[in-house]
């Protein structure tokens, strides 16, 4: 088994050859029936004025996604010719393949078509905290394109305290908050919308709505018919098989209080691989395991490779 660093050098190499310098599209064919990967890792070549922000926007990636998966680079002067891992390769989240899922930890989007093969997946700007994100189960209820915003009561007294001040309702147009469009969820008070601010997608910047990329909320909303299930889940660890391998994608947990040091981590990757009774008659190698939980970087890595073993959960995770 290789370690995570080769595994994650073994990747980078093989993607290398794919490198475009064109946009991403974020619409990728589902894999076959039992497997969980969809896209492929890419890397890119920094111009001069490239930042992760505006790599991110081209690429359907958000800020701290471009962060996590390229550790030591600095994401406001990454510098000409470095070379920039897009992590454009997910493991899909668990649960039903059907209309929209958003997964906080990641922040992330994906959207399954009813009766097409693919999943189109776009960034989000989610709660911060004090103003987290539900995880529930909602649906569409309502689609509004050039919304204006009346502001709530809440939002508006936090604004006077900064002495920023509010009006009581403001217009569509390139100042409104909401963007070109929103979708109302069936969770009173929640909205999925566009943004007059590029930077934040992929954060947690909102007062708890879903914030996206101008061009990708009218792209989803064009196809998103109302009544559409939205399941919004929080799920930092991801195990997904491919090829016959299983891979493991490891987030940073996300809290109301944004203390991530309090989560024991060990014990929730532990917790999320019990959930798999598929993945019981493989042999985990749990050196690259404890290496993919450090590292936080939102790639899918490989951890095992079918065998006749069973999983050993040992205990010194």
């Amino acid at each position: 088994m290789l370690s995570r660093v080769s595994a994650v050098a073994c990747c980078l190499s093989l993607s290398a050859l794919q490198v475009a310098g064109s946009a991403v599209a974020m619409e990728l064919p589902l894999p076959p029936p039992g497997e969980d990967v969809v896209g492929q890792v890419q890397v890119v070549e920094a111009r001069y004025e490239d930042t992760f922000a505006d790599l991110g926007v081209a690429n359907d990636l958000g800020y701290l996604e471009m962060v996590a998966a390229n550790p030591g680079v600095d994401p406001w002067l990454p510098g000409a010719g470095t070379p920039i891992v897009l992590p454009t390769r997910f493991i899909l989240p668990p649960g039903p393949r059907e209309g929209i899922v958003i997964n906080l930890a990641e922040y992330r989007l994906y959207y399954y078509p009813k009766g097409q093969n693919v999943v189109h997946t776009y960034p989000l700007g989610i709660g911060r905290e004090g103003w987290s994100s539900p995880v529930t189960q909602a649906r569409i209820t309502a689609k509004t394109p050039n919304p204006g915003w009346y502001p709530p009561q809440s939002i508006r007294d936090e604004h006077a305290a900064d002495g920023d001040p509010l009006p009581s309702y403001v217009p569509p147009g390139p100042d409104n908050p909401l963007g070109p469009y929103k979708m109302t969820l069936s969770v009173p008070g929640y909205l999925i919308h566009g943004s007059n601010k590029k930077f934040g997608i992929g954060m947690r910047v909102s007062h708890g709505c879903f914030r996206m990329l101008n061009n990708n909320v009218l792209e989803l909303a064009d196809m998103v018919p109302v009544g559409t299930s939205v399941r919004i889940i929080n799920e930092p660890y991801k195990f997904g098989r491919s090829a016959g391998k299983v891979y493991l994608e490891a987030h940073t947990p996300l809290d109301d209080e944004g203390d991530a040091a309090a989560v024991d981590r060990h014990a929730a990757v532990i917790n999320t691989l019990i959930r798999r009774d598929d993945l019981n008659a493989l042999n985990l190698d749990w050196d690259v395991v404890r290496e993919v939980i450090a590292a936080e970087d939102g790639l899918p890595i490989e951890i095992a490779a079918p065998e006749h073993g069973v999983v050993q959960q040992s205990a010194t995770l």
